[in-house]
């Protein structure tokens, strides 16, 4: 685990650290192109801190944005972590936030290419529920959507 590890809400001006996250884990990941340019997608994430429905949580690191979690009431839309801060904890404690912000349960779209986010879900307790040829997104690339139920307590 990362040492000093602080998970708080997002504010906008968090939106240039967390673009950043998201272009360095994306582009290390092995996952299709991307198919907006880098502005677009720091524009996009800005317009998703402003409070207009996504929640959205920061990872820091002394003081540094390290990762990141954007979901709704019923999905994980993106969970990334620094590729310099990969295997510290830092997505197992953001995902650890994600289910007990949503204890009745979320799912999530994973590419099928992206095996490392593939196993690491597996092994946080998500299963896969579907795949598809890809048709319905962006990049056409084959995914698979996975979804966390919480144990039963009894």
């Amino acid at each position: 685990m990362e040492p000093d590890l602080l998970l708080r809400p997002a504010i906008p001006a968090d939106a240039g650290a967390v673009a950043g996250v998201h272009l360095r884990a994306r582009a290390a990941a092995p996952m299709p192109a991307a198919v907006h340019s880098d502005a677009e997608v720091r524009g996009w994430l800005a317009s998703r801190l402003d409070g207009s429905g996504d929640e959205v949580w920061v990872a820091e690191v002394a003081g540094e944005v390290v990762g990141y979690a954007r979901f709704t009431r019923t999905w994980l839309d993106d969970l990334y972590v620094d590729p310099g801060h990969a295997g510290r904890g830092v997505g197992s404690a953001l995902l650890d936030l994600v289910k007990a912000r949503h204890p009745a349960g979320f799912g999530l779209w994973v590419f099928v290419s992206n095996t490392p986010a593939r196993a690491f879900y597996a092994a946080h307790g998500l299963v896969e529920e579907e795949r598809t040829d890809g048709s319905g997104n962006e990049e056409q690339a084959p995914d698979v959507r996975m979804s966390w139920h919480p144990p039963d307590p009894l």
